[in-house]
């Protein structure tokens, strides 16, 4: 266990500033909308969102999300569909309908941000780890 120091700084939480004193909160990440689909880092990675959607509609009565990218509506919107797992309910049968454990698309899918990165990150995606076990 950690004993707690008065005055002590945590730089990792607190960047920087001393315990005793509020901190200002960063700003927020600006929305990328280029409606430019990244790359997965690693399978079955749920796929970021490349468009705002801090007007849409996700709670139980309305999902603005499934306006363009339901099944009936993908080809319209030029949207990708969403998968068809999300028609799967837990049982692994396929429904009429989105399955209710994936109808809050965000749960899962976030938008891209311009944030910088926090806490430096030497992630490699498994292509270029296989890439580099070859070698």
């Amino acid at each position: 266990m950690v004993a707690f120091v008065p005055g002590q700084q945590i730089d990792a939480i607190r960047r920087g500033v001393p315990i005793d004193r509020e901190a200002l909160p960063p700003r927020l990440a600006s929305v990328e909308n280029a409606d430019i689909k990244r790359t997965r880092a690693y399978p079955m990675q749920p796929p970021t969102i490349p468009h705002a959607i801090d007007s849409y509609q996700i709670d139980k009565n309305s999902n603005r999300c499934m306006l363009c990218h339901a099944r009936a509506n993908a080809a319209t919107f030029q949207a990708p569909p969403v998968s068809v797992t999300h028609y799967m309910d837990r049982d692994d049968q396929f429904l009429a309908t989105i399955s209710p454990r994936r109808y809050f698309c965000n749960q899962c899918h976030v938008v891209q941000t311009n944030a910088p990165q926090l806490v430096a990150n030497g992630f490699r995606d498994i292509d270029s780890v296989i890439a580099v076990g070859k070698e």
